[in-house]
């Protein structure tokens, strides 16, 4: 987990709407999943060729953006309850590393994303 600054994060969940901006944020570029499990050594089967990871700066601004439906989920059994609403986001994504970057689109096109979900739960010891 990498921790972000505290007012990167912005949520009005009775209106349905959040925000997360975030400038500059230093990580390692693992180029794929195989790698970034095995810390760079890549996988024998599939043939996944072993890639080390470099520095790098990723930037971001997600924006949750209004309620299209709602959904109230109790599992009392489980100790899980939560209200979830699908709702229209848009991210901005940008990413650099030495000899290569990458910008997302910009202004984002809301038609892009599939399905985005903003949630409150409670579980375990905050179940009651």
């Amino acid at each position: 987990m990498i921790p972000v600054r505290h007012d990167a994060v912005e949520v009005d969940f009775d209106d349905a709407r959040a925000r997360l901006k975030v400038r500059g944020m230093d990580l390692f570029d693992d180029h794929d999943l195989a790698n970034s499990l095995t810390q760079g050594l890549g996988l024998p089967t599939p043939p996944i060729a072993p890639v080390f990871p470099v520095r790098a700066k990723v930037s971001f601004d997600i924006e949750w953006d209004g309620a299209l439906a709602m959904a109230e989920i109790e599992n009392s059994a489980q100790q899980f309850k939560g209200t979830f609403f699908s709702t229209k986001t848009t991210i901005v994504w940008s990413a650099e590393q030495p000899g290569f970057q990458f910008q997302s689109d910009n202004p984002p096109d809301p038609a892009a994303n599939l399905i985005s979900v903003l949630g409150h739960e409670k579980n375990g010891v905050f179940f009651s």
